[in-house]
């Protein structure tokens, strides 16, 4: 029994470790490995509450466990990632603003929070209210690998248009300010929790998880963002739909 018990812990462990791995391949220069870390980690963070479930052995230990691990590989790494980043983006566009590159550390600050309101909202057994700290981490995790390399910068050579949106450090700051304000803001946000199998009553997550699959087999790492944007999108048409439900049958 133990045995059991221990087994959702060590994947938790494992989250936090691919965590720290990304901080450090971030900080000496690998940054583009960093990412791999990452996605590794949200694997085992989906499983450890899985398998824990799975063998009926949830614990307020292995919940404390799991948000101390989020907020390294959740909210610490996706902070430092994005910092170099934005100082590379600077370095290339305006080196006399390389200091905006620290404002990348609200990034774990608005984490931070997000992840203790987690813990003592009540509200969000069955949903989350305010965007999840994963889901941020995966959008910047696209940047990260779609950010085109040091020599395109340089020479300014086979860059698109959206690689010089990418290197634009407005436009990485901008993101980071959004994508840290959804975090705290008191948006509900659908979660991909089956009570059941049926279309009715999951309909909002079988049209997002279709549209996903569909997006990844075509546009492969470029659907992460826009995965990410279209679950808020869906997920403000969902709400918007059961306020008029809600309000048609008061009337």
């Amino acid at each position: 029994m133990q045995i059991k018990r221990l087994i959702p812990n060590l994947l938790t462990a494992g989250n936090l470790v691919g965590g720290m791995v990304a901080i450090v391949f971030a900080l000496t220069g690998e940054l583009k490995l960093a990412p791999i870390c990452i996605l590794i980690s949200a694997v085992l963070d989906f499983l450890d509450g899985f398998v824990a479930r799975l063998l009926k052995v949830q614990s307020e230990l292995g919940k404390q466990l799991d948000s101390l691990a989020d907020m390294v590989t959740f909210g610490v790494a996706p902070g430092i990632m994005m910092m170099m980043l934005l100082g590379t983006s600077l370095h290339a566009n305006f080196p006399n603003l390389q200091y905006l590159a620290w404002f990348a550390l609200t990034i774990p600050v608005f984490a931070l929070f997000r992840l203790a309101k987690f813990n003592l909202d009540t509200r969000q057994t069955d949903s989350f209210i305010g965007l999840p700290t994963p889901a941020m981490t995966i959008f910047f995790v696209a940047l990260v690998i779609l950010y085109p390399g040091a020599e395109e910068i340089h020479y300014n050579v086979g860059l698109t248009e959206i690689d010089r949106l990418l290197i634009n450090p407005f436009v990485l700051l901008i993101a980071i300010l959004i994508m840290s304000i959804l975090m705290v803001v008191e948006l509900p946000l659908f979660a991909l929790k089956f009570k059941h199998f049926k279309f009715k009553g999951n309909e909002i997550r079988y049209i997002f998880l279709t549209i996903s699959i569909i997006l990844l087999a075509t546009l492969f790492v470029w659907a992460l963002p826009i995965i990410i944007l279209l679950y808020i999108i869906l997920s403000v048409i969902n709400n918007l739909t059961k306020k008029e439900s809600k309000d048609e049958i008061q009337s």
